[in-house]
């Protein structure tokens, strides 16, 4: 586990996707870590949940591994024991980011965009035709700096819409903020290992203490997350002689709001749950 949760106090004119991006997080991660409060105009002094802490996906840990329901990206740098997390937008219903694994083949600064004939077709039947190619600059959705990977047609990139990161808004390719693309770009060598995974239920432990994180699924994949299967998950994650409070669990899993959760201790003498 990695993080924190936080808390700060909403200020006047807030709304909850300045939060967002002032604070490197996902906006449908800070909707669903605070379901109570209106995201257009939080009152001012109302107590905002920065969901913060996260449990590290169940895949190697090295290059970057991006979770698709989480819509966050964690790096490895290649030299010590450390982590680095992004918040990231994601591809909408139809346009899938696709899971496997797959490695940086190159870095570039200042892109062009050459959007492909299904875009232009979609955007010139909505009345907003694309030219062939849009060069770097304002106007350039893919930002200042990208990452090609080796999928055909995929990046990952900056964006000159930030309040879309943390949202599944793309075409596919996988878009971070402004400055956590710099950040990026600036250590990523080219050959660097990028693993995509689709893990919307995770279990972790931090000090002899156990916590299980649920997000939503991914819409087109809800059938799958059922409570059913997640029983079985979880049944598999928890350690010999350990007890949980299942009513507990499924709370977790009902409300998916992406907020880690305490579920057990190891100490014997101390109280599950």
């Amino acid at each position: 586990m990695v993080g924190e949760i936080r808390y700060l106090s909403a200020r006047h004119e807030d709304t909850l996707a300045d939060i967002a991006r002032q604070q490197d997080i996902g906006y449908d991660a800070l909707r669903a870590a605070n379901p109570e409060v209106d995201p257009w105009l939080p009152k001012a002094g109302t107590q905002i949940l920065i969901p913060s802490e996260y449990i590290l996906p169940a895949t190697s840990h090295r290059g970057i591994v991006i979770n698709l329901p989480a819509m966050r990206l964690f790096y490895y740098p290649p030299h010590g024991n450390t982590v680095e997390t992004f918040p990231i937008g994601i591809g909408r219903e139809g346009w899938d980011t696709p899971t496997g694994t797959t490695t940086v083949i190159a870095k570039i600064r200042d892109p062009s965009w050459t959007p492909p004939a299904s875009i232009r077709a979609e955007h010139a039947q909505n009345g907003d035709p694309l030219p062939a190619i849009v060069g770097p600059g304002p106007d350039n959705p893919l930002g200042q700096f990208a990452l090609r990977l080796g999928w055909s047609g995929y990046l990952l990139h900056g964006t000159n819409k930030p309040y879309g990161v943390g949202m599944r808004v793309s075409h596919g390719c996988i878009r971070l903020l402004p400055n956590d693309i710099a950040a990026l770009f600036a250590q990523v060598a080219p050959g660097t290992v990028v693993q995509v995974v689709d893990q919307p239920w995770l279990w972790g432990e931090r000090d002899g203490s156990y916590y299980l994180q649920v997000f939503p699924a991914i819409q087109e994949k809800q059938g799958a997350a059922n409570e059913q299967a997640f029983r079985r998950w979880l049944q598999e994650q928890i350690p010999a002689g350990l007890q949980i409070s299942w009513e507990k669990a499924l709370q977790v899993f009902r409300e998916a709001n992406g907020v880690p959760t305490l579920m057990a201790i190891r100490d014997p003498t101390a109280s599950a749950g």
